[in-house]
C-alpha cells in the first residue's frame, strides 16, 4: 500500500483534480452561505414567537411569521445547493465514497433523515399561522431547531471523520472492514468541530438578522419592530460569541494535539521546536522562511501548549508528500488569521453591547455600534467560509487524513468535462441565488406595503409613520389581508 501511494505522489497529479476541487470549492463555498441561517433561524424564529405569546406582543409574532417565511424560502434554496453537493461526492470523489463508504456514510443518512423531517415541520408550521391555536402552533414548531441541530450532526459526523478516521480495521488490500459504527461517528475530533460549528451557526444567524435593522436604525426606523428584531437576534449572536470565542481555542487546541502536521500548516511552521514564532498572516516559501505579517516570538507556542517552552511540530516532520504545500499552507494560514481577527472584533461589538445593557438596561445609541452590526453579519459569514477553507486545505493532501489522498479519490471523467459541468453549475447558481434575492426583496416590498397601510392608526399628538401592522396572526384574517 506504502508503494502504491508513493508511486502516486511521484507523478503529478491528475488533470481531473484542479476542475473537481474547483467545483467543489464552489458548490460549498455557496452552500455554506445558507447554512447559517437553515440550522439558527428556526431557534431565532421560535424565541421571537414564545417572546410575542410570553407577553401578549403582537410585533413579536408579526416577526416571527414573516421570518418563518424567510426560513422557508431559504430551505427551499439549500434543497437545490445541498443536493448538488450530495450527487458530487458520488461524481467527483468515487474514490472516497467507494472504498469509505460503508465507514462514514451513516452521517449522510442522519443528515437526510433531518432534512426530511425539516421539510415537513415547516410546512407545519407554516400553515399553523392564521389556522391553529396560538399554544399548539408554537409546540409544533418546538422540534424544528432540535431537527436542524441533527442535520448539522450527520454531516459534522462525516467531515470530523474525514479529520480524524477511526471505527474500522484495514485488510490486506487496504480496505476497510469490521466497521464499528459508533466509533466512526463519535470521533476524536467530532464533539469539539460539532459544538464549534454550532455556536457559529448561533452567532452568524443572529448577526445577520439583526443586521437588517441596524440598517433600518441607521435609516431612522426606531419604532418597537425594528427595535425587537434588532434586540432578540443580537442578544443571542451576542451571548453565544464568548462561548464560541472559547471554543475556537479548544478545537486549534485539539487540531495541535491530534492532527499536528495540520496545525503546522495552519501557523505555518516549518521546523518542531519549542518557542515557535506566532505569524500574523504572512507568506510561507518552499525553503521554510516566512516574508511579510507580523512575528510575536515564542506566542505560538503560549498559544498551544499554554508555555513558551511548549514543543510545536513542524511541517518538515513528515514527507513533503504527506503535508500541505507551502501554498496550501498560507492559504489555511490566512483563513485562520482572518477568521480569528473577524471573531475578536465581533467579541468586542459583543462585549459593547452587553456592557451597556448590563450597566444601563439600553441599547447603544451611537451609529458606530449600529454600523458595526450592520456590518457583522458579512463579517460573521466570511469567518464561517473562513473556517471551512482552513479545515478542508488544512488537511491536504489528504481526503481521509493519513489514509486516502486527493489523487487516488479524484473521478476518471475527462477534465475538459469537468471544466463544462462546472460552468453549468456557476450559471445555475448565480440564477437560484439571484431568483432567491429577488423573492426576499419582493417580500419585504409587500411587507413595507403592509406596514404603511394595515397597521393600527397611531394618535395623532404622537404620529409614528413607520408603524408596522400589528394585527394578530391567529384568528381569521381582516379582509384584503394577502399575509
Amino acid at each position: 500500500m506504502h508503494t502504491v501511494h508513493t508511486v502516486l505522489l511521484l507523478a503529478d497529479p491528475p488533470a481531473q483534480t484542479l476542475p473537481a476541487r474547483s467545483m467543489m470549492a464552489f458548490t460549498l463555498a455557496s452552500h455554506i452561505i445558507l447554512v447559517p441561517m437553515g440550522v439558527a433561524l428556526p431557534l431565532i424564529t421560535l424565541l421571537m414567537h414564545g417572546y410575542g405569546l410570553r407577553r401578549g406582543d403582537a410585533t413579536a409574532l408579526l416577526l416571527a411569521r414573516r421570518w418563518s417565511a424567510v426560513m422557508a424560502v431559504q430551505f427551499a434554496i439549500g434543497v437545490v445547493t445541498g443536493t448538488v453537493l450530495s450527487f458530487e461526492f458520488g461524481l467527483l470523489w468515487p474514490g472516497l465514497m467507494g472504498r469509505w463508504g460503508d465507514v462514514f456514510g451513516i452521517g449522510f443518512g442522519v443528515e437526510a433523515w433531518a432534512f426530511f423531517l425539516e421539510a415537513v415541520l415547516i410546512a407545519v408550521y407554516l400553515y399553523g399561522w392564521r389556522r391553529l391555536p396560538s399554544r399548539t402552533h408554537f409546540l409544533l414548531g418546538l422540534p424544528l431547531p432540535l431537527v436542524a441541530l441533527l442535520g448539522a450532526f450527520g454531516i459534522l459526523a462525516a467531515n470530523s471523520w474525514m479529520n480524524t478516521p477511526r471505527g474500522f480495521t484495514l485488510d490486506a488490500a487496504g480496505n476497510p472492514v469490521d466497521v464499528r459504527i459508533w466509533k466512526a461517528v463519535f470521533t476524536p475530533m467530532f464533539g469539539p468541530e460539532y459544538w464549534h460549528f454550532v455556536f457559529a451557526m448561533f452567532v452568524t444567524a443572529g448577526y445577520v438578522v439583526a443586521g437588517v435593522y441596524a440598517v433600518g436604525r441607521l435609516r431612522g426606523r426606531r419604532d418597537h419592530y425594528h427595535r425587537l428584531g434588532f434586540t432578540v437576534p443580537f442578544t443571542l449572536a451576542a451571548v453565544c460569541t464568548p462561548v464560541q470565542f472559547v471554543l475556537g481555542d479548544s478545537i486549534a487546541r485539539q487540531v495541535f494535539q491530534k492532527q499536528p502536521v495540520k496545525f503546522a500548516g495552519m501557523e505555518i511552521v516549518w521546523k518542531t521546536a519549542t518557542h515557535q514564532t506566532e505569524y500574523l498572516y504572512g507568506r510561507l516559501h518552499p525553503d521554510g522562511t516566512v516574508t511579510g505579517g507580523i512575528g510575536i516570538p515564542g506566542l505560538d507556542s503560549v498559544l498551544a501548549g499554554f508555555r513558551p517552552d511548549t514543543r510545536v511540530t513542524g511541517l518538515t516532520s513528515v514527507p513533503a508528500a504527506d503535508r500541505p504545500t507551502p501554498t496550501q499552507a498560507t492559504i489555511a494560514h490566512w483563513a485562520f488569521d482572518t477568521m480569528v481577527g473577524i471573531g475578536s472584533l465581533l467579541l468586542l461589538l459583543a462585549l459593547w453591547y452587553g456592557g451597556l445593557w448590563l450597566w444601563r438596561r439600553r441599547l447603544p445609541a451611537s451609529p458606530w455600534f449600529f454600523r458595526g452590526a450592520a456590518c457583522a453579519g458579512v463579517a460573521s459569514v466570511a469567518a464561517v467560509e473562513c473556517g471551512w477553507i482552513t479545515t478542508e486545505v488544512g488537511r491536504q493532501p489528504w481526503i481521509v487524513y493519513q489514509n486516502m489522498r486527493v489523487a487516488e479519490a479524484v473521478t476518471a471523467t475527462r477534465s475538459t468535462g469537468l471544466w463544462i459541468m462546472f460552468a453549468v453549475i456557476v450559471v445555475v447558481y448565480v440564477f437560484v441565488f439571484g431568483s432567491f434575492l429577488a423573492v426576499l426583496l419582493r417580500m419585504r416590498s409587500r411587507w413595507r406595503l403592509a406596514d404603511g397601510q394595515g397597521g393600527p392608526r397611531p394618535p395623532k399628538e404622537t404620529p409614528e409613520p413607520d408603524t408596522p401592522e400589528t394585527e394578530t396572526p391567529y384568528g381569521p384574517r381582516s379582509a384584503g389581508s394577502r399575509l
